[in-house]
């Protein structure tokens, strides 16, 4: 099989699966749901095959050469448009996040019952352009599947979300799409820029870095242009207040998509694109993007001590948690960004795992106020407990993601001895007694504690609810085997990273060899 036809099959498969799912009767649900599962599950398959593929051909000696690369000729005109495809460690660390987020958003979304073949249609077009995204080295297919994965969100949020969801929907998809106007201006730029003088022009990442053709000027204009771009899905300050909104009316599976998956675009985009490609302008103009992903990530974090709903506790928790990530990045050593990818491994499954919590608890309760849910603990063990392991990764318990993201960031971006570096590493290392005061707060008030709003008939539990002057009694039990499934899938990945962090840590670290060596 060429390396073409393999890794477009993380596109391919989505794209088949949407074909049965349109073929399959609306009223067939339980089709419909098996074969979302079965698909995933093939895409999880490949993405465990193609990390040990990439294990047993990765040489730590020659670590700038991206492998499995190919190409087809797309558009051979004036642009020279190529579907080019390539792998390194960061991508399979990715494209290996987002199948495990998949599979386990497809069994927390088993209960959806409205419409639910178009909801699995919309959420298989965002697959595609988050695969896709991952496996794209040139620069226009990659905008390309970058605009497909944002496009189903509006959809996703309008239709299928939660409260002010018109609004929070045309608020995401406006930001969104306003970054991704920046976004085209740069690749445009970096394309005009490609090569040198009477050579043809080309949007392939390695090739642009190999010929290093832009002048600091021309860098100076598209960096911002492209860092600002994929810093607005980054949720990157000031152009984050899209995030808390749409996760806060996302369904359960699309805000952990959202947060699991998506945002980590604009991070991988940020590191792929504008860093490695303009490093001259990336030295000079970090600075100010390290005060903006500094307010990012001690805003966002006390921003979710003052919040009462679970999920603008997530969202806001988010904010803080990617910040740290382009934070990291920006302080342009091998160390330090090292963690900023583990960083976005352990906080798109922390936040998939919040979310589907938060979902599968407000499904029972019809409420996410912290202040009306306590003592569910005595109600829902299962559930509690998971909380519990998603706070303790939040906050950075040794053995979990969390620890070894965070010592590997604080620790690596330390190794700047100049004072304006360090002021705001130690700014940032306050987050993590932030984000300690948000989790236990609210593991304190919902999981712990006398049973609120809560009564017992006979042996069963209900929730008590007021609307409009009617008591409603909602059933309350404890997690099925679907959610089970989708919570231990995250978990045992949670601890894995956790527990044995060396294999995929070392992986990242060789890849980004070569980058570390341009801001030298």
């Amino acid at each position: 099989m060429s390396n073409l036809l393999f890794l477009s099959l993380f596109v391919a498969v989505p794209l088949v699966m949407m074909v049965i799912l349109f073929l399959l009767p609306s009223d067939n649900k339980k089709a419909i749901r098996y074969t979302m599962a079965g698909g995933a599950a093939v895409i999880l398959a490949l993405a465990g095959y193609l990390t040990v593929d990439f294990l047993g051909e990765y040489n730590p000696e020659n670590p700038d050469q991206f492998l499995f690369t190919d190409s087809a000729e797309w558009y051979s005109g004036a642009l020279n448009i190529h579907y080019s495809v390539g792998v390194d460690g960061v991508s399979v660390a990715m494209i290996l996040l987002s199948a495990i987020v998949v599979i386990t958003g497809v069994f927390a979304s088993w209960s959806i019952e409205e419409k639910t073949k178009e909801y699995f249609l919309w959420f298989l077009m965002l697959s595609i352009g988050v695969f896709g995204f991952f496996i794209s080295i040139d620069l226009f297919t990659m905008f390309l599947f970058y605009e497909v994965a944002l496009i189903p969100m509006y959809l996703l949020i309008g239709l299928w979300g939660s409260g002010n969801k018109e609004y929070a929907a045309m608020k995401l998809t406006l930001m969104l799409m306003g970054g991704s106007a920046f976004l085209m201006l740069g690749i445009f730029g970096i394309y005009h820029y490609s090569a040198p003088q009477g050579q043809d022009l080309t949007f392939n990442i390695i090739e642009i870095a190999k010929n290093h053709s832009m002048d600091i000027e021309e860098q100076r204009l598209f960096f911002p242009l492209t860092f600002v771009g994929f810093g607005v899905l980054g949720a990157m300050f000031p152009f984050h207040t899209w995030s808390p909104d749409g996760h806060a009316s996302a369904p359960t599976a699309v805000s952990m998509l959202h947060a699991g998956v998506l945002m980590k675009l604009g991070g991988y985009g940020c590191f792929r694109v504008a860093m490695t490609l303009m490093p001259d302008a990336c030295k000079e103009q970090a600075w100010i993007f390290i005060v903006l992903t500094g307010i990012s990530v001690v805003y966002g974090a006390f921003s979710a001590c003052v919040q009462n709903d679970l999920k603008y506790i997530n969202a806001y928790s988010s904010v803080s948690h990617c910040g740290l990530v382009l934070f990291a990045l920006l302080m342009m050593n091998q160390e330090a960004m090292t963690g900023a990818v583990l960083q976005m491994l352990s906080h798109g499954l922390m936040t998939a795992l919040f979310f589907a919590l938060i979902g599968m608890i407000y499904g029972q309760t019809h409420t996410r106020d912290i202040r009306e849910l306590g003592g569910l603990m005595q109600v829902m063990p299962y559930l509690c407990v998971c909380y519990v392991i998603a706070g303790l990764a939040s906050l950075g318990l040794p053995g979990l993601s969390g620890f070894v993201a965070e010592m590997k960031i604080f620790v690596g971006s330390f190794k700047h001895a100049d004072t304006f570096h360090r002021f705001f590493v130690i700014a940032g290392c306050t987050s993590i007694v932030i984000t300690a005061v948000y989790i236990l707060r609210v593991v304190g008030k919902i999981l712990f504690g006398p049973l609120y709003k809560v009564d017992k008939i006979q042996d069963t539990y209900f929730y008590v609810s007021e609307h409009n002057g009617e008591v409603h009694h909602n059933k309350l039990r404890d997690a099925v085997w679907f959610e089970k499934v989708a919570t231990i899938g995250l978990i045992v990945s949670i601890a894995a990273i956790g527990l044995c962090p060396g294999w995929i840590s070392n992986m990242i670290a060789g890849s980004l060899k070569f980058v570390n060596e341009l801001f030298k």
